[in-house]
């Protein structure tokens, strides 16, 4: 076996360092051979990499050291990373944590994922291609996360004769991205990772380079000086409660200290109190700095839960509903500025809005460039709304309460990551102004319980015909109603929108907030809309209370809509006169679980009414009963 390393000639904690740059610039292959020049590769390890490379090597009848970290058997059959390798090693100097990620475009947001937690950067780059698209991308993706050291390896140096000219201009090409992006620090170092080339020893190849080796710069970095002392943050992750007697705050220490005897403060609400205690497994202690995960007692019972954040009085965090950052979208879904998500910010989770999308940036020239939605590893800058106020710091003051991922709400997937910038002025300046006379108030006065009935369903599937027979219902039994219809919407209030996917989250969300009003005015509201994506449904029905809304899936297959093509919208879609329409250019997602289904080849209009109509009744007058108990309301269906 190879004797194990000296041990780290200093304390400081493990410098976290990320690979990244473009496919097949040798990114596993260097780290496989820093590990095997620094001797950290034990002999089973090594023998097992020599069996792997015989089957699974790209290098011939030579030792793939790439094989070391491409641990996935997707990988190895691949000869690309996929996922990200994490591999912990120390040096004689310096102990490390180092992230192998992909360099594929497609595994960006994993390579992201890796970038936020790391101090340092080595990028790589191949000689023969210079610095791509894929380079500027993880550079980028890199000072936007908080990274301000790059070591730039000008990998393959062997297959251009290593020539100065050539690592010469790529490092000069390389240090106009870094000042375009603010990294502080740039070494460059001509390297073959294939053969060791000043990895680990320095290059005979390379006489005319007189600077460190990989390694040389790895061990010197200095990260601390960058870091300037925190103010205390203490993310609430759960109430230990194991008893009566105990009643505790578990969590990890964002940033700063905290010792016993502390004034803290909840950052949303503004209760303040005193650090009583401070435990652990180990038994109490009487400070906790950064990292380190204990349970806080307070002196005081005051009212905390998880998603709270601890601060200073003194030095509290922005406590907003509307902020703006920079967003890397990682999700195949667009993001679509209107449509909820979920937002995770420290342990708080809540739903969220894209308000607007500022731009777009342009990987080419780091330029900004106008834009209605972002794609997969699109990087923008956008302004989000969230539905109750919530605590944060700019990510540039700190990276633990500076950064959040949006969720998907339909798969629950990791959809986008964000750095926030600042908080909006009108997040502070915009209060809620309440009124004597209330929702329950003009109920009352009408004598009803107010809600939205949603028809949803394709175009000519029959929603309207449906809801027209459902409002004269209801307003012949002295209903107060509003029926909203997709089109006379379209010709008023959102005359400005398209039917792009963007344009129709804004439709919805219009519809909604509009739908919302009436409710508040005491009134039933019947909405006809094709409203495609479940997304916006849920966002709608997430507006008022859970009995106060009604999804109705007027379900007709596309064919009997095609046929029946009332308007000739779909001769005109199938002739590709018409963009984007829902069923032919655009999606249509079903209800998971609408509360009723309308199969209109199996219920004439007025009977599918009457259902509606039972529904409504039943939950908007106490005692309310079905129509068919009424007596008359089947005239006024089928009139």
């Amino acid at each position: 076996m190879t004797a194990p390393p000296a041990a780290p000639a200093d304390d400081r904690p493990p410098l976290r360092v990320i690979t990244c740059g473009s496919v097949d610039d040798g990114k596993s292959t260097l780290i496989g051979r820093l590990l095997y020049d620094c001797r950290l590769i034990l002999d089973d390890q090594l023998a097992a990499v020599a069996r792997d490379s015989r089957r699974h090597g790209t290098v011939g009848d030579d030792l793939d050291l790439a094989l070391l970290v491409d641990g996935l058997a997707a990988e190895r059959e691949q000869g690309i990373t996929i996922d990200v390798a994490y591999r912990f090693f120390r040096t004689g100097r310096r102990a490390f944590i180092l992230a192998d990620t992909p360099g594929h475009e497609q595994f960006t947001r994993n390579m992201a994922t890796a970038a936020s937690t790391a101090e340092a950067a080595v990028v790589l780059v191949d000689a023969r291609k210079g610095v791509l698209a894929q380079t500027r991308r993880h550079s980028f993706i890199c000072a936007l996360l908080g990274i301000g050291t790059a070591i730039l390896a000008v990998n393959k140096i062997d297959l251009v004769d290593a020539s100065e000219d050539t690592f010469s201009r790529i490092a000069a090409d390389y240090r106009k991205v870094a000042a375009q992006l603010g990294l502080r620090t740039v070494v460059a170092i001509p390297v073959s990772a294939r053969w060791g080339d000043n990895v680990a020893i320095r290059s005979a190849r390379t006489p005319w380079y007189g600077g460190p080796t990989v390694v040389e710069a790895l061990e010197s970095i200095d990260v601390a000086g960058h870091a300037p002392e925190r103010p205390f943050r203490f993310p609430v992750q759960w109430v230990n409660r194991p008893g009566a007697d105990f009643r505790g705050y578990a969590g990890t220490v964002a940033s700063g200290a905290v010792a016993v005897g502390d004034a803290v403060v909840v950052a949303g609400s503004g209760q303040q109190s005193t650090v009583a205690r401070i435990v652990t497994f180990d038994g109490d202690r009487a400070v906790a700095c950064a990292g380190d995960a204990v349970t806080l007692v307070l002196a005081d019972a005051i009212d905390l839960a998880r998603g709270d954040l601890l601060a200073p009085p003194q030095h509290r965090p922005v406590v907003a509903d509307q902020f703006s950052a920079q967003l890397v979208w990682m999700s195949e879904q667009p993001m679509l500025p209107g449509r909820s998500y979920l937002m995770r910010i420290g342990t708080a989770m809540l739903p969220v809005r894209v308000t607007t999308l500022k731009h777009r940036i342009d990987i080419g020239d780091f330029g900004t460039v106008p834009a209605r939605t972002l794609a997969l590893n699109d990087i923008g800058v956008v302004n989000v709304a969230t539905a109750r106020p919530v605590a944060f710091d700019a990510y540039a003051d700190n990276r633990r309460t500076g950064a959040f991922i949006l969720i998907d709400r339909d798969t629950n997937a990791t959809a986008g990551a964000g750095m926030v910038l600042f908080p909006l002025r009108r997040a502070a300046n915009i209060h809620r102004q309440r009124h004597t006379v209330d929702k329950r108030a003009r109920a009352a006065l009408k004598q009803q319980r107010p809600c939205i009935v949603w028809f949803t369903g394709l175009s000519g599937s029959g929603k309207s015909t449906i809801a027209d027979l459902v409002e004269r219902t209801l307003h012949a039994r002295g209903i107060h109603t509003m029926l909203l219809d997709g089109d006379n919407v379209r010709l008023g209030l959102n005359h400005d929108l398209g039917f792009t996917d963007a344009d129709r989250v804004e439709n919805i969300r219009r519809v909604g907030e509009v739908a919302k009003l009436f409710v508040e005015s005491g009134l039933v509201v019947l909405c006809c809309f094709i409203s495609p994506f479940r997304a916006e449904r849920q966002m709608v029905r997430g507006l008022v209370q859970p009995e106060e809304f009604c999804e109705v899936f007027v379900d007709t297959p596309i064919e009997v809509c095609i046929d029946r093509d009332a308007k000739g919208l779909y001769r005109k879609a199938l002739a590709g006169e018409i963009p984007n329409f829902t069923g032919i250019g655009s999606p249509y997602e079903r209800p998971d679980a609408p509360e009723i289904t309308i199969a209109t080849l199996a219920e004439p209009p007025y009977t599918a009414a009457e259902r509606v109509v039972d529904w409504v009744l039943a939950r908007i007058q106490p005692g309310g009963q079905p129509t068919g108990a009424a007596g008359t309301s089947h005239g006024s269906a089928q009139a």
